[in-house]
């Protein structure tokens, strides 16, 4: 978009901003065909306002330029600062600035994000809209925002730009991971495991299938629920630690004021009080020295939890000590939220200066959170006989609170290195003996250099899900990568954390390949789950009905932790509606590249369809394989962009492709049939799998279209390791059965006649069913056709014109015309029936696909062969089933 555009339109026309809209807004989560990586995609239509270039509308490059000033710093195509601002200054086009526009909202909400694009979608007055997200929430209302925001310029109408910036800013900050969770998820992807975020709060999955782990903040699906239970519980953590010799305050449970001030006086002051269940410090009093603060105190507590914990006070310092798998991975000292004094301003003031700070936030959301100054650090500072009206003197620290927790504006100190050993031991006994894999260890002590048994330190909670935020960005000190180790819990060094994962693209082919691959790795013994057109099955159990060939049913498998391998059929729909269902593959298999579903959401060339199907290469790990067909050029083109190992396969005779010629030569992996056999080429090696005429798939031979689906089966799972023997005793069991292969290529005998029931409906997959058809010995062969309606009219005609070799057709229609009227799509088919050179009195119409079939059934012959492209696969199949019983009991 690098044209300047100018306006048409007579003079003086009025602009009418609301013909700019936004429609098919979408967060598109996984790889796709526009980038490698997550993005908002929408479909922006102009109207009036296609040619109207920003010049042309009075006043909006300023009013844009008003609102957001940072936009200068944009580079644009021109590659410098400022490249944006000379675009709009020499007039572009609404969608481009729209980009600019949503990428700066988001970046001022506190995300980083940079990649845009606007791209013709190849229908007449609609721009495909492509920007970068981090938070799939905060991307979509920065596109909501940036149509109002641009309307707005383009009317003259006020816009709260700091409301809607503050609006996105929380919304960013309340979606996006926690500080724990980003902890261990940043160490994740930082070696390569894979992640998947299951909610909209802290649940994440890392890796895939049986290697699949899960935590939720600094828990882990290795924590123990008893231990969990056990550190909820304040009363029981002091029991079971001091059990083992560990030192503790001593201390009591009351649930009546009367009991609590029984136990004070039996403790001894001064105590403290605190919920026997709460967190985050909530509802702890300070030192309590009279029975007074007891009742008071008590009120508070029960507030959090009906029983209460007396305790006797301990003083010392603050500490948390982190322990991860039975070993102390960080120390921190936390320092209570307060402010210093300069002399002459008020606590009041200090704070909102204090919380002026950029790293002060909302909860975890910064590395530092919000001085309070609510109701509690008013009961707070009146304990301490202050108000926040207080001045204090220069250097004089004021507490807010009583307990150091961050989450109430507490700051922390590393004190990894300092930590005496014996205390590292003691630490690490009481997480042990607690029963916690990720444990949080509060200690009171004077000294954390000193042994505990000297300076009468105690240790006060044991916590489960301890907060990480303290040790990966202390106030002072140098920051822990925590995270590490609880990633080496999870994943011990050479512990796997993915399973295979197989994507299978192409036009054609592509159902019957992924059954035909999840059956070889079935032969190994491995639990395979598998998605297709027909559903997502677990071995050859369906676990979900309906067409599973996008990212949803990709989660499906690889979120089971019961799955050993994945193979996972792609269609083109689901990469351009919301990307893959996975970052990576290790085996990316495209099997051809042929004209279908061609001007539906914006692919209107078979180069196109071929670029969505790239994505499948494009995302092959360095260590994994892409598998390709040497025979078509617009997939061989896609070695380009896999960075794994490239395999061809080639139907053509030894010597008829150079391509796969050259591939061998130089020592690279392929399969191709030669004399007769399916054979795997290794450079000169050469290993026999099966002969043609003895794989069931074939038919004899005479399904010559079988031989991609093949060639790729048996090169993916050669390169996964599988043994040759197995990968013939798995293609020889294989069978195109109703229950192998629904819907493909599926020979049922009625009486003495067979009928051929297959799913094909695109030209190229027509064609090769036709092409075997006329190969079977046969008195009449007559077809029961049709073609969805979504397709171009030369395509449905072209499918008729395919058809015409037969004796006799019945022309029927899909149950969902996609938009056609009834019978539309019988007389394109018609059209290309009889421009292929067939007769109209061998052509019959009937619409509804089981009449169709009924039809055809009862004028069968002896001899005759039936073949079904069939719509709604199950129900045919029974139908058809049901004439085959019947003939067999006459």
């Amino acid at each position: 978009m690098n044209q300047v555009i100018r306006d048409p339109r007579p003079s003086g026309t009025p602009l009418d901003p609301d013909e700019l809209r936004v429609t098919r807004l979408r967060a598109v989560r996984g790889p796709n065909f526009w980038r490698l990586a997550p993005v908002i995609a929408c479909d922006v239509t102009l109207g009036s306002l296609e040619d109207v270039p920003s010049t042309e509308i009075p006043g909006f490059n300023e009013r844009l330029m008003s609102l957001l000033p940072s936009l200068r710093e944009h580079p644009c195509s021109r590659g410098t600062e400022g490249g944006f601002v000379e675009r709009l200054q020499e007039g572009t086009h609404l969608p481009h600035i729209m980009e600019h526009v949503a990428l700066e909202l988001q970046t001022l909400a506190g995300t980083d994000v940079s990649f845009g694009r606007v791209v013709e979608s190849g229908d007449p007055g609609v721009w495909w809209l492509i920007v970068a997200y981090e938070e799939e929430e905060v991307g979509l209302q920065a596109m909501r925002e940036t149509l109002r925001l641009v309307r707005a310029c383009m009317g003259g109408q006020p816009f709260d730009i700091e409301a809607c910036v503050e609006d996105l800013h929380d919304l960013f900050e309340s979606t996006r991971l926690g500080p724990s969770t980003g902890a261990i998820v940043e160490e994740a992807r930082r070696r390569g495991i894979p992640v998947r975020r299951l909610n909209n709060h802290s649940l994440v999955q890392l890796g895939l299938g049986r290697n699949l782990r899960r935590v939720q903040a600094a828990m882990s699906d290795y924590t123990s629920a008893i231990g969990v239970e056990i550190a909820q519980d304040k009363d029981d953590t002091r029991r079971v630690l001091g059990a083992i010799g560990l030192p503790v305050p001593e201390g009591m449970t009351a649930r009546t004021v009367e009991a609590a001030l029984d136990a004070a006086r039996e403790i001894g002051w001064p105590v403290l009080l605190k919920p026997l269940d709460a967190s985050h410090g909530r509802g702890i009093s300070g030192s309590i020295t009279g029975e007074e603060g007891v009742r008071a105190a008590f009120e508070v507590a029960q507030g959090y939890s009906r029983r209460v914990v007396v305790e006797q006070f301990v003083t010392g310092r603050d500490y948390r000590v982190l322990v991860v798998d039975g070993r102390v991975a960080a120390v921190a000292e936390r320092v209570p939220a307060h402010v210093v004094g300069d002399g002459h301003s008020t606590v009041a003031e200090l704070i909102r200066t204090a919380n002026q700070d950029p790293r002060r936030g909302k909860g975890h959301s910064r590395t530092l959170t919000r001085l309070p100054d609510d109701a509690a650090t008013d009961v707070y500072l009146a304990s301490r006989g202050l108000t926040q009206q207080h001045v204090p003197a220069e250097g004089e620290q004021v507490f807010l609170r009583a307990t150091a927790n961050l989450s109430t504006g507490g700051t922390s100190i590393d004190r990894t290195d300092e930590i005496h050993p014996d205390n590292v031991t003691a630490c690490e006994m009481a997480a042990g003996v607690v029963g916690l894999d990720i444990a949080g260890i509060d200690v009171l002590s004077p000294d954390i250099t000193v042994p505990f048994r000297e300076n009468r330190a105690v240790i006060i909670e044991v916590n489960a899900a301890p907060g990480l935020r303290m040790h990966t960005h202390p106030s002072e000190g140098p920051p822990r990568n925590v995270g590490a180790p609880i990633i080496e819990m999870l994943y011990p060094p050479g512990q796997p954390y993915t399973i295979p994962v197989i994507a299978i693209t192409g036009t054609n082919g592509k159902t019957t390949t992924t059954r035909l691959t999840a059956h070889l790795f079935r032969q190994t013994g491995k639990t395979v789950g598998f998605t297709t057109t027909d559903g997502v099955y677990l071995q050859d159990r369906m676990v979900m009905e309906g067409d599973m060939t996008g990212p949803f049913s990709a989660n499906i498998i690889l979120s089971n932790p019961t799955v050993d391998v994945a193979v996972l059929e792609t269609a083109r729909g689901g990469v351009i509606r919301a990307g893959l269902g996975f970052d990576e593959c290790d085996v990316g298999v495209v099997l051809n590249v042929s004209a279908d579903h061609l001007g539906l959401r914006g692919i209107n060339t078979v180069e196109q369809l071929a670029e969505v199907k790239s994505v499948v290469p494009a995302v092959v790990k360095r260590e994994g394989h892409a598998v390709l067909n040497a025979d078509d050029p617009l997939v061989y083109r896609m070695r380009d962009r896999s960075g794994g190992d490239i395999v061809l396969f080639s139907t053509r005779r030894e010597g008829e492709n150079p391509l796969f010629e050259d591939h061998i030569e130089r020592g690279g992996i392929g399969a191709r049939i030669e004399d007769g056999t399916f054979v795997i080429r290794r450079g000169r090696l050469r290993i026999p799998i099966a002969t043609v005429r003895e794989v069931p798939l074939m038919m004899g031979g005479a399904a010559r279209f079988q031989r991609q689906n093949i060639l790729a089966a048996i090169a993916t799972a050669y390169v996964q390791g599988v043994r040759y023997d197995t990968i013939r005793a798995g293609l020889l069991s294989f069978f195109p059965s109703p229950s192998m292969t629904p819907g493909r290529l599926n020979l049922m005998r009625v009486g003495n006649a067979r009928v051929l029931i297959d799913y094909a409906h695109n030209p190229a997959a027509v064609e090769g069913l036709v092409e075997m058809v006329t190969e079977i010995p046969a008195r009449r062969r007559i077809g029961v056709i049709t073609a969805p309606g979504d397709r171009r009219d030369e395509d449905i005609r072209g499918l008729g014109r395919l058809c015409a070799s037969l004796d006799r057709v019945i022309v029927k229609e899909d149950t969902d015309t996609r938009g056609r009227a009834p019978g539309e799509v019988a007389g394109l088919v018609i059209d290309g029936l009889r421009e292929g050179g067939m007769h109209g009195d061998c052509i019959e119409t009937v619409l509804d696909e089981m009449e169709a079939v009924d039809h055809a059934l009862r004028e069968v012959g002896e001899g005759d062969l039936v073949m079904v492209l069939a719509d709604k696969v199950p129900p045919v199949l029974a139908h058809v089933q049901r004439y085959a019983d019947g003939a067999a009991a006459l």
